[in-house]
Protein backbone atom coordinates (compact mmCIF):
# COMPACT_ATOMS: atom_id res chain seq x y z
CA UNK A 1 0.00 0.00 0.00
CA UNK A 2 1.15 3.30 -0.95
CA UNK A 3 1.15 6.20 1.55
CA UNK A 4 -0.15 9.23 0.38
CA UNK A 5 1.42 12.38 1.79
CA UNK A 6 -0.97 15.17 2.25
CA UNK A 7 -0.08 18.97 2.26
CA UNK A 8 -0.65 21.06 5.14
CA UNK A 9 -2.40 24.21 3.19
CA UNK A 10 -2.11 25.17 -0.17
CA UNK A 11 0.49 26.94 -2.38
CA UNK A 12 3.42 28.88 -1.03
CA UNK A 13 3.34 30.45 3.02
CA UNK A 14 1.67 33.47 3.10
CA UNK A 15 3.50 36.67 3.63
CA UNK A 16 3.35 39.29 6.69
CA UNK A 17 0.86 41.62 6.67
CA UNK A 18 0.46 44.48 8.65
CA UNK A 19 -2.27 45.63 11.45
CA UNK A 20 -2.32 48.51 13.65
CA UNK A 21 -4.02 46.56 16.73
CA UNK A 22 -5.07 43.27 18.03
CA UNK A 23 -8.46 43.08 18.47
CA UNK A 24 -10.43 44.45 21.46
CA UNK A 25 -12.55 41.41 21.97
CA UNK A 26 -11.94 37.29 20.78
CA UNK A 27 -15.46 36.71 19.87
CA UNK A 28 -19.34 37.83 19.08
CA UNK A 29 -21.95 35.50 18.68
CA UNK A 30 -25.82 35.47 18.66
CA UNK A 31 -27.79 36.68 21.84
CA UNK A 32 -29.20 33.92 24.26
CA UNK A 33 -27.25 31.12 22.90
CA UNK A 34 -24.33 30.03 24.85
CA UNK A 35 -20.99 29.74 23.01
CA UNK A 36 -20.68 25.78 24.12
CA UNK A 37 -23.85 25.03 21.45
CA UNK A 38 -22.77 27.25 18.23
CA UNK A 39 -20.62 26.75 15.75
CA UNK A 40 -17.23 29.31 15.07
CA UNK A 41 -15.90 30.43 11.69
CA UNK A 42 -12.43 31.74 13.00
CA UNK A 43 -11.87 35.86 11.09
CA UNK A 44 -8.07 36.17 11.79
CA UNK A 45 -6.49 39.00 12.58
CA UNK A 46 -5.40 40.33 9.13
CA UNK A 47 -8.92 39.54 8.33
CA UNK A 48 -10.42 41.77 10.13
CA UNK A 49 -7.74 44.70 9.71
CA UNK A 50 -8.88 44.71 6.18
CA UNK A 51 -12.56 44.59 7.22
CA UNK A 52 -11.43 47.77 8.93
CA UNK A 53 -9.64 49.14 6.54
CA UNK A 54 -12.24 48.81 3.90
CA UNK A 55 -15.25 48.88 5.34
CA UNK A 56 -15.09 50.89 8.52
CA UNK A 57 -12.26 53.53 7.29
CA UNK A 58 -13.49 53.17 3.54
CA UNK A 59 -9.93 53.65 2.07
CA UNK A 60 -9.55 52.05 -1.72
CA UNK A 61 -7.83 48.51 -1.66
CA UNK A 62 -4.68 49.80 -3.32
CA UNK A 63 -4.36 52.60 -0.19
CA UNK A 64 -5.30 49.57 2.01
CA UNK A 65 -3.08 46.73 0.87
CA UNK A 66 0.26 49.67 1.43
CA UNK A 67 -0.88 49.85 5.08
CA UNK A 68 -0.62 45.86 5.05
CA UNK A 69 2.36 45.42 3.59
CA UNK A 70 0.61 43.74 0.79
CA UNK A 71 0.00 43.95 -2.68
CA UNK A 72 -3.61 45.01 -4.05
CA UNK A 73 -4.81 41.40 -5.39
CA UNK A 74 -3.79 39.97 -1.97
CA UNK A 75 -5.77 42.84 0.33
CA UNK A 76 -8.72 41.79 -2.26
CA UNK A 77 -8.34 37.94 -1.27
CA UNK A 78 -8.32 38.71 2.31
CA UNK A 79 -11.16 40.64 2.24
CA UNK A 80 -13.27 38.79 0.32
CA UNK A 81 -12.20 35.52 2.52
CA UNK A 82 -13.50 37.89 5.62
CA UNK A 83 -16.43 38.79 4.27
CA UNK A 84 -17.70 35.50 3.38
CA UNK A 85 -16.73 34.07 7.38
CA UNK A 86 -18.55 37.27 8.21
CA UNK A 87 -21.66 36.64 5.93
CA UNK A 88 -22.11 32.76 6.83
CA UNK A 89 -22.18 34.01 11.11
CA UNK A 90 -24.54 36.17 10.43
CA UNK A 91 -26.80 33.99 8.03
CA UNK A 92 -26.32 30.66 9.73
CA UNK A 93 -26.14 31.89 13.73
CA UNK A 94 -22.45 31.13 14.23
CA UNK A 95 -20.07 32.78 16.49
CA UNK A 96 -17.17 34.83 15.17
CA UNK A 97 -13.69 33.95 16.67
CA UNK A 98 -10.49 36.45 15.97
CA UNK A 99 -7.46 34.66 16.19
CA UNK A 100 -4.08 33.49 14.04
CA UNK A 101 -2.92 35.18 10.99
CA UNK A 102 0.54 35.72 9.63
CA UNK A 103 0.82 39.56 10.80
CA UNK A 104 2.90 41.82 13.09
CA UNK A 105 1.50 45.19 14.30
CA UNK A 106 2.99 48.53 12.75
CA UNK A 107 4.06 49.61 15.44
CA UNK A 108 6.64 46.88 15.75
CA UNK A 109 8.48 48.21 12.61
CA UNK A 110 7.65 52.60 12.97
CA UNK A 111 11.11 52.60 14.29
CA UNK A 112 12.83 50.63 11.46
CA UNK A 113 14.38 52.90 8.89
CA UNK A 114 13.32 51.14 5.66
CA UNK A 115 12.74 47.15 5.13
CA UNK A 116 14.83 45.87 2.90
CA UNK A 117 15.07 42.26 0.91
CA UNK A 118 18.24 39.99 1.31
CA UNK A 119 19.83 37.51 -1.07
CA UNK A 120 20.23 34.37 0.60
CA UNK A 121 23.00 33.68 -1.66
CA UNK A 122 24.88 35.67 -1.69
CA UNK A 123 23.66 38.55 1.02
CA UNK A 124 22.65 41.24 -1.29
CA UNK A 125 20.70 43.47 0.34
CA UNK A 126 18.08 46.16 -1.81
CA UNK A 127 15.28 48.16 -0.33
CA UNK A 128 11.95 46.61 -0.08
CA UNK A 129 8.80 48.01 -1.74
CA UNK A 130 5.70 47.85 0.02
CA UNK A 131 3.05 45.68 -1.84
CA UNK A 132 5.98 43.85 -3.88
CA UNK A 133 6.95 40.34 -2.28
CA UNK A 134 10.64 40.28 -1.69
CA UNK A 135 10.39 36.62 -3.62
CA UNK A 136 9.28 38.05 -6.70
CA UNK A 137 12.92 39.92 -6.83
CA UNK A 138 15.79 38.74 -8.34
CA UNK A 139 19.14 39.45 -6.55
CA UNK A 140 21.17 41.98 -9.31
CA UNK A 141 24.95 40.46 -7.78
CA UNK A 142 23.91 36.62 -8.70
CA UNK A 143 20.47 36.03 -10.13
CA UNK A 144 18.85 34.33 -6.73
CA UNK A 145 15.64 34.89 -5.46
CA UNK A 146 15.20 37.36 -3.03
CA UNK A 147 13.52 37.18 0.78
CA UNK A 148 12.51 39.52 3.11
CA UNK A 149 15.24 40.30 5.75
CA UNK A 150 13.94 40.42 9.12
CA UNK A 151 9.73 40.94 9.12
CA UNK A 152 7.28 38.05 10.27
CA UNK A 153 9.67 35.19 10.07
CA UNK A 154 12.37 36.32 11.91
CA UNK A 155 10.83 35.68 15.43
CA UNK A 156 8.51 38.51 15.13
CA UNK A 157 5.04 36.24 14.18
CA UNK A 158 2.00 36.55 16.00
CA UNK A 159 -0.92 34.22 15.87
CA UNK A 160 -0.41 30.97 14.33
CA UNK A 161 -0.53 28.68 16.69
CA UNK A 162 -0.06 31.34 19.78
Amino acid sequence: MVARLRRQGAGRPKSCRRVEDTPRVRCFKPQNTPRSQLEEVVVTVDELEAIRLADLERLYQAEAAEKMHVSRQTFGRILESAHKKVAEAFVYGKSIVFEGGVFMKSEETSGVEKELCLCPKCGYEAEHNPGVPCRSMKCSECGATMIRKGGCGVGRREGKGH
